[in-house]
């Protein structure tokens, strides 16, 4: 029987994170980690990673912190789902 739990690569957990963002807009480390399924501090230092490298910025919102998806963070998600289209019709053939 084929492990239903199959572990998530960093850039599966990259593109949840920003997928979550897209869909949510402006978006808070908890609805972040809720949305990815990820543990808050694992999320933080996810968000952390991808902020540094401009795909997210972080914003004040409503006297508390969020983070919006920048251009080059949709740029860098649509590039990602691409890739998975192009590894997971490999697995057809």
């Amino acid at each position: 029987m084929v492990d239903a739990m199959e572990r998530r690569t960093r850039y599966d957990i990259y593109s949840d994170i920003l997928e979550t963002i897209l869909r949510k807009g402006v978006s808070g480390i908890t609805r972040i980690s809720y949305g990815a399924n990820l543990p808050v501090d694992r999320a933080k230092r996810a968000v952390a990673f991808l902020a540094e490298r401009c795909l997210v910025k972080e914003e004040e919102y409503g006297g508390t912190r969020g983070y919006r998806l920048t251009a080059r963070g949709g740029e860098f998600l649509q590039a990602l789902k691409t890739v998975k289209k192009y590894l997971d019709s490999g697995l057809e053939e």
